[in-house]
Order: C-alpha cells, then structure tokens, then sequence
C-alpha cells in the first residue's frame, strides 16, 4: 500500500502539431489552457506525517511559469509537443528542478489539454 498526492498548476502556452496528416486541425498553430498534475507517492510518511509538503513543489510552477507559460511549445521542448510526450518532458525536467528527495517521489505527470481530455507519463 502507498500513499499518494497530487498537486494542480496552470498554464496557458500554443503548439502545431506537424506529425498529423494535412487538413488535420491540430496541425495548424492552436493553444490551450493547459493544467498540469504533479502525482507523487510513498509507501511510508516522512517526519511530517506528509508524502512531501505541498510547498516542496512550489519550484514547479516556477518552471512552469518560466519555461512554458505563454510559449510555443514547438520553440520549448523536443520533439512532438503531443500530451503524451508534454507529459513525459515535464516529468523528466521536474527531476533536475526539484529537491532530490520530492523529485524521487513523483511517480507520474498528467498534462490536461482540456476538460474532457488527459495524457500521463508514469515511468517502467
């Protein structure tokens, strides 16, 4: 059994998604409001009786909010900015923006295009 939290940042930046077949309408340059899920987990409390402290993602909107908030995500990130691989990236970013200690306890990312659709990147 495990512990889990979560926590929710905002942000709003556009993307065109090139690999898509012609006449598609993603493919043309569009934007979301995107929200983002930070999901960490634990089988044990820390010393606070806590997965992590809510505060020890803060550094998350931060990164949020100086690397893709208001951008172009094809100009941001690597390859395809689909969900999925928004999701991945983010993940894998969050390691290096984080305290080791709450960065080795996120165990997914969820990337929110819109109400109704998610992607998430869960590692293994």
């Amino acid at each position: 059994m495990s512990f889990t939290i979560g926590k929710r940042f905002a942000f709003s930046a556009s993307h065109a998604l090139t690999a898509v077949p012609e006449g598609h309408k993603c493919r043309r340059v569009h934007g979301h409001n995107y929200e983002v899920e930070v999901i960490c987990a634990s089988t044990q409390l820390d010393e606070r009786a806590m997965v992590v402290d809510y505060f020890d993602l803060d550094p998350v909107k931060r990164f949020i909010d100086e690397t893709v908030d208001h951008r172009h995500l094809n100009d941001v990130m690597p390859g395809e900015p689909t969900a999925e691989r928004l999701a991945w990236w983010l993940f894998d970013s969050l390691r290096d923006a984080l305290d080791p200690a709450v960065a080795g306890r996120i165990i997914a990312v969820r990337v929110h295009e819109t109400s109704k659709t998610w992607a998430e990147y869960r590692p293994g």
